[in-house]
Protein backbone atom coordinates (compact mmCIF):
# COMPACT_ATOMS: atom_id res chain seq x y z
CA UNK A 1 0.00 0.00 0.00
CA UNK A 2 1.35 3.76 -1.25
CA UNK A 3 -0.88 5.34 1.02
CA UNK A 4 -4.33 5.81 1.70
CA UNK A 5 -4.87 8.71 -0.20
CA UNK A 6 -3.76 6.49 -3.22
CA UNK A 7 -6.56 3.76 -1.97
CA UNK A 8 -9.33 3.44 -4.16
CA UNK A 9 -12.44 5.22 -2.79
CA UNK A 10 -14.25 2.12 -0.79
CA UNK A 11 -11.43 0.98 0.89
CA UNK A 12 -11.10 4.42 1.97
CA UNK A 13 -14.28 4.76 3.29
CA UNK A 14 -14.00 1.40 4.71
CA UNK A 15 -10.66 3.13 6.50
CA UNK A 16 -12.84 6.41 7.82
CA UNK A 17 -15.49 3.88 9.13
CA UNK A 18 -13.28 2.09 11.34
CA UNK A 19 -11.32 5.25 12.44
CA UNK A 20 -14.76 6.57 13.72
CA UNK A 21 -15.33 3.83 15.69
CA UNK A 22 -15.78 4.98 19.60
CA UNK A 23 -15.06 2.40 21.96
CA UNK A 24 -16.13 1.81 25.70
CA UNK A 25 -13.91 3.93 27.96
CA UNK A 26 -11.80 1.40 29.47
CA UNK A 27 -11.21 0.22 26.01
CA UNK A 28 -7.95 2.35 23.79
CA UNK A 29 -7.32 1.87 20.17
CA UNK A 30 -4.87 2.89 17.92
CA UNK A 31 -4.20 2.91 14.15
CA UNK A 32 -1.12 0.16 14.31
CA UNK A 33 1.21 -1.48 11.14
CA UNK A 34 -0.72 -2.96 8.79
CA UNK A 35 0.95 -6.46 7.28
CA UNK A 36 1.95 -4.96 3.50
CA UNK A 37 1.97 -8.43 1.51
CA UNK A 38 -1.47 -9.80 1.75
CA UNK A 39 -3.78 -7.64 0.10
CA UNK A 40 -3.27 -4.97 -2.07
CA UNK A 41 -4.58 -3.03 0.40
CA UNK A 42 -4.43 -3.55 4.33
CA UNK A 43 -5.38 -1.19 7.17
CA UNK A 44 -5.26 -1.92 11.00
CA UNK A 45 -5.89 -0.94 14.78
CA UNK A 46 -4.65 -2.41 17.84
CA UNK A 47 -6.51 -2.41 20.98
CA UNK A 48 -6.06 -2.67 24.86
CA UNK A 49 -8.47 -3.37 27.85
CA UNK A 50 -8.29 -3.64 31.77
CA UNK A 51 -10.56 -5.91 32.94
CA UNK A 52 -12.45 -5.37 36.24
CA UNK A 53 -9.67 -7.81 38.41
CA UNK A 54 -7.05 -6.43 36.18
CA UNK A 55 -6.83 -8.58 33.54
CA UNK A 56 -5.71 -7.11 30.61
CA UNK A 57 -6.58 -7.64 26.76
CA UNK A 58 -4.54 -6.72 23.62
CA UNK A 59 -5.73 -7.23 20.17
CA UNK A 60 -4.98 -6.57 17.21
CA UNK A 61 -7.91 -5.92 14.12
CA UNK A 62 -6.30 -6.34 10.28
CA UNK A 63 -8.45 -5.07 7.11
CA UNK A 64 -7.44 -6.67 4.10
CA UNK A 65 -9.41 -5.40 0.50
CA UNK A 66 -8.21 -7.28 -2.81
CA UNK A 67 -10.44 -5.10 -5.35
CA UNK A 68 -10.49 -8.04 -7.54
CA UNK A 69 -11.44 -9.93 -4.74
CA UNK A 70 -9.93 -13.07 -3.81
CA UNK A 71 -11.90 -16.68 -4.25
CA UNK A 72 -10.33 -18.05 -1.23
CA UNK A 73 -11.50 -15.72 1.03
CA UNK A 74 -15.01 -15.69 -1.53
CA UNK A 75 -15.21 -11.75 -1.69
CA UNK A 76 -13.30 -8.62 -1.59
CA UNK A 77 -12.81 -7.80 2.19
CA UNK A 78 -11.20 -9.96 4.44
CA UNK A 79 -10.57 -9.27 8.33
CA UNK A 80 -7.83 -11.26 10.55
CA UNK A 81 -8.07 -10.61 14.40
CA UNK A 82 -6.29 -11.76 17.04
CA UNK A 83 -7.21 -11.72 21.03
CA UNK A 84 -5.11 -11.99 23.42
CA UNK A 85 -6.21 -11.73 27.55
CA UNK A 86 -4.86 -12.95 30.96
CA UNK A 87 -7.29 -15.62 32.12
CA UNK A 88 -8.41 -15.96 35.88
CA UNK A 89 -7.19 -19.55 36.88
CA UNK A 90 -10.82 -20.81 37.25
CA UNK A 91 -11.87 -19.87 34.03
CA UNK A 92 -9.06 -21.12 32.45
CA UNK A 93 -9.41 -24.39 33.80
CA UNK A 94 -13.05 -24.65 32.23
CA UNK A 95 -12.62 -27.49 29.62
CA UNK A 96 -15.34 -25.73 27.83
CA UNK A 97 -13.05 -22.43 27.60
CA UNK A 98 -12.06 -22.72 23.57
CA UNK A 99 -16.54 -23.39 22.52
CA UNK A 100 -17.03 -20.44 24.93
CA UNK A 101 -13.96 -18.27 23.54
CA UNK A 102 -15.30 -18.81 20.29
CA UNK A 103 -18.94 -17.57 20.75
CA UNK A 104 -17.37 -14.47 22.50
CA UNK A 105 -16.34 -13.55 18.46
CA UNK A 106 -20.31 -15.11 16.42
CA UNK A 107 -22.28 -13.64 19.37
CA UNK A 108 -20.29 -10.27 18.58
CA UNK A 109 -20.14 -10.30 15.18
CA UNK A 110 -24.00 -11.13 15.45
CA UNK A 111 -24.84 -8.36 17.76
CA UNK A 112 -23.54 -6.08 16.06
CA UNK A 113 -24.90 -6.32 12.96
CA UNK A 114 -21.94 -7.63 11.04
CA UNK A 115 -22.45 -9.71 7.35
CA UNK A 116 -19.96 -12.19 7.42
CA UNK A 117 -19.23 -15.77 5.83
CA UNK A 118 -16.09 -17.69 5.59
CA UNK A 119 -15.45 -17.47 9.45
CA UNK A 120 -12.46 -19.69 10.77
CA UNK A 121 -10.35 -19.66 13.34
CA UNK A 122 -8.33 -21.12 16.47
CA UNK A 123 -8.92 -20.77 20.49
CA UNK A 124 -5.53 -21.77 22.13
CA UNK A 125 -5.29 -21.39 25.75
CA UNK A 126 -1.52 -21.80 27.70
CA UNK A 127 -0.45 -22.37 31.07
CA UNK A 128 2.36 -20.90 32.04
CA UNK A 129 4.59 -21.16 35.14
CA UNK A 130 7.90 -18.68 35.50
CA UNK A 131 11.16 -20.40 37.46
CA UNK A 132 14.03 -18.49 38.45
CA UNK A 133 14.95 -14.52 38.13
CA UNK A 134 12.14 -13.79 35.81
CA UNK A 135 9.70 -11.11 36.88
CA UNK A 136 5.72 -11.71 36.40
CA UNK A 137 3.66 -13.74 38.31
CA UNK A 138 4.52 -17.57 39.11
CA UNK A 139 1.59 -18.77 37.44
CA UNK A 140 -0.30 -17.52 34.57
CA UNK A 141 -3.16 -18.34 32.41
CA UNK A 142 -3.57 -17.02 29.33
CA UNK A 143 -5.89 -17.30 25.77
CA UNK A 144 -5.63 -16.68 21.87
CA UNK A 145 -7.87 -15.95 19.57
CA UNK A 146 -7.56 -16.22 16.20
CA UNK A 147 -10.09 -15.61 14.15
CA UNK A 148 -10.78 -14.52 10.06
CA UNK A 149 -13.90 -13.78 7.92
CA UNK A 150 -15.04 -12.02 5.17
CA UNK A 151 -17.08 -9.06 5.51
CA UNK A 152 -19.96 -9.44 3.39
CA UNK A 153 -21.55 -5.93 4.08
CA UNK A 154 -18.35 -3.53 2.48
CA UNK A 155 -17.21 -1.07 2.58
CA UNK A 156 -19.36 -0.06 5.32
CA UNK A 157 -17.34 -1.76 8.06
CA UNK A 158 -18.16 -0.03 11.28
CA UNK A 159 -20.07 -3.08 12.61
CA UNK A 160 -17.38 -5.33 12.08
CA UNK A 161 -15.12 -3.37 14.22
CA UNK A 162 -17.70 -2.58 16.83
CA UNK A 163 -17.75 -6.43 17.24
CA UNK A 164 -13.79 -6.61 17.50
CA UNK A 165 -14.27 -3.98 20.41
CA UNK A 166 -16.78 -6.02 22.33
CA UNK A 167 -14.87 -9.03 21.77
CA UNK A 168 -12.00 -7.88 23.31
CA UNK A 169 -14.31 -6.67 26.30
CA UNK A 170 -15.45 -9.74 26.63
CA UNK A 171 -12.08 -11.35 26.89
CA UNK A 172 -11.75 -9.55 30.63
CA UNK A 173 -14.99 -10.01 32.17
CA UNK A 174 -16.51 -6.32 31.38
CA UNK A 175 -20.40 -6.63 31.40
CA UNK A 176 -21.94 -5.25 28.04
CA UNK A 177 -22.44 -1.68 28.17
CA UNK A 178 -25.31 -0.62 30.21
CA UNK A 179 -25.53 -3.69 32.35
CA UNK A 180 -23.91 -3.17 35.93
CA UNK A 181 -21.74 -5.80 37.49
CA UNK A 182 -23.15 -6.66 40.81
Amino acid sequence: MTGIQNAPAPFRHAVDCLSALRPRPELALDEIRAPARLAPWAYAIGAEVNGPADELATGKLILLHDPAGQQAWGGAWRFAALVRAELDPEVAADPLLPEVGWSWLTEALETAGAEFSTLGGTVTRTSSARFGDIAGPIRSDDLELRASWTADDGPNLIAHGEAFCALVANTVGLPPIGVTKL
